[in-house]
């Protein structure tokens, strides 16, 4: 993969979050909890099956909070998000071919 986006976004959360003295804070297991406890969030403005679909921005607000932890994640444990994704797409081509149709 080329697509430097994870990379310069992790740049950016690190930045923000060293300014503000964060770190101390952002270990793997909170982080973590912090990333499943936004990934309820996200889950919530569909529960219960709604008629009407959430607002969008509001999705696109938990979207953004669900990838910054899961990036700021990958970044404390020392995973390559891009790497990472590559791997497990190239893993699941073996594991699933492509459907006859």
């Amino acid at each position: 993969m080329t697509n430097e986006w994870p990379a310069r976004v992790q740049q950016e959360l690190q930045r923000f979050a060293e300014e503000r003295d964060w770190p101390r804070y952002h270990t793997p297991r909170n982080l973590l909890l912090a990333l499943v406890g936004e990934v309820g969030e996200l889950a919530e403005l569909y529960q219960w099956d709604p008629e009407e679909p959430p607002p969008a921005d509001r999705v696109a607000e938990e979207i953004a909070d669900v990838m910054i932890y899961l990036l700021r994640f990958a970044d404390v444990t020392g995973i390559d998000v891009e790497r990472a994704v590559a791997d497990k797409i190239a893993y699941n081509a073996t594991r699933f071919p492509k459907a006859d149709r």
